[in-house]
């Protein structure tokens, strides 16, 4: 800025009216100069952003993608040298538990397998190889336990139990909760919960000496409750269990995995067996009980179910007893198995949805008593 000073001189002023005037005309001239230069940065950054922005989709994609592969890869590592060693199955009968002790067996495991009845383990050692021995087992009765644990223990020696499947189970008496007796929930649970309890506490040594494994078949029905009885009670303990049981033998090396099947045609699923079941529970209804669901509730009851059992229940159990083998076998054995297309395409996306909308859908699928209307439920039974 130019300093103003006493002159007399007239070239003195008129030396700094060309001054000011050249400062002037260089400010006016920078100012677009720079309002230019702030466009043209503002341009490069919006550009920038666009480009990252398109770049960061593409980023994160790509980790996406990586991230599922090193799953992949993960879930497929197996354990070394575990042909050989001793797996202890309970429940092998039949269904998934005896189709798992020929699986085994041919892949070079030493199978011990616990069945309910002497049929059940003559039918077994007649189609399998000698590496598989078989125990009978009654997980209500204490000294049968007692005995299948020292059969164990004498039969693995120093080399401890390698694996503890889990498998056996009822499913019977399955009805809304009113129609039961406090008994009906005992002969669920004393089996399917209390016996598996029991059976895994006195195989911990073992199982810890070892490093083992343990394997527990829950079902869909231990994520979403659907139907009265032990059985949903039973499984929703099976998976609570399951949870407090690999905590704290995580630091022992113990691995626990938890099978959730859908419906499959299995001895709990058999209709012969839940229908007539279920025409004694209803017999035994109290007149005030069954006045209140109303004379055509039952045969309602058996269509729906029946309808159930025909459109969702695979034949294919190797789905079961490859997952139950994965467990075994894998470096990193998952911590839940939902098998069958059903569990991972209805009861356990269903599990995750708001209560309100399970409930809605829940409804729609059953019956409803005598007096009780939902359009829902009278459409799915037309169809």
């Amino acid at each position: 800025m130019t300093v103003l000073k006493a002159t007399d001189s007239q070239e003195d002023w008129e030396d700094m009216e060309e001054q000011d005037l050249w400062t002037s005309e260089l400010v006016i001239m920078r100012v677009p100069e720079q309002a230019q230069q702030r466009c043209v940065s503002q341009d490069c950054l919006v550009s920038l952003r666009s480009r990252f922005s398109d770049g960061g989709h593409a980023g994160i994609l790509a980790i996406g993608l990586l991230c599922v592969l090193c799953w992949f890869v993960r879930d497929g590592l197996k354990e070394k040298d575990v042909r050989g060693r001793y797996i202890f199955i309970t429940g092998c009968d039949s269904g998934f538990g005896n189709a798992l002790a020929k699986q085994l067996t041919k892949k070079g495991f030493r199978v011990i397998a616990a069945c309910l009845s002497e049929k059940g383990s003559q039918e077994l050692l007649a189609y399998t190889s000698q590496s598989l021995k078989t125990v009978l087992l009654n997980l209500t009765d204490p000294s049968s336990v007692d005995k299948a644990v020292e059969f164990v223990r004498e039969e693995t020696g120093n080399a401890g139990l390698y694996g503890l499947v889990n498998n056996a189970g009822r499913s019977m008496p399955m009805a809304p909760t009113d129609w039961m007796e406090l008994e009906d929930f005992h002969t669920t649970l004393d089996v399917n919960l209390i016996g598996l309890i029991g059976i895994t506490l006195k195989l911990l040594p073992l199982l810890k000496k070892s490093k083992g494994r343990i394997v527990n078949v829950s079902s869909v029905l231990g994520r979403l409750a659907c139907i009265g009885g032990g059985y949903c009670v039973s499984k929703w303990g099976v998976e609570a269990f399951s949870d407090s049981l690999r905590r704290d033998m995580q630091h022992f090396g113990v691995k626990v995995s938890i099978i959730e099947p859908g419906f499959f045609k299995t001895g709990v699923t058999n209709l012969e067996f839940i229908e007539r079941d279920l025409l004694r529970l209803w017999n035994h209804l109290s007149p005030e009980v069954r006045e209140s669901y109303g004379d055509k509730y039952f045969v309602e009851y058996l269509r729906t179910q029946r309808l159930f059992m025909n459109r969702l229940c695979s034949s294919d159990i190797s789905k079961v007893t490859e997952c139950m083998e994965h467990a075994l076998t894998a470096k990193y054995p998952r911590t839940r198995y939902g098998v069958g297309w059903d569990a991972k395409l209805l009861w356990l996306p269903l599990s995750y949805a708001p209560t309100f909308l399970s409930d809605w859908v829940l409804k729609m699928c059953f019956p409803l008593p005598r007096g009780r209307s939902f359009p829902g439920a009278r459409f799915l039974m037309e169809v």
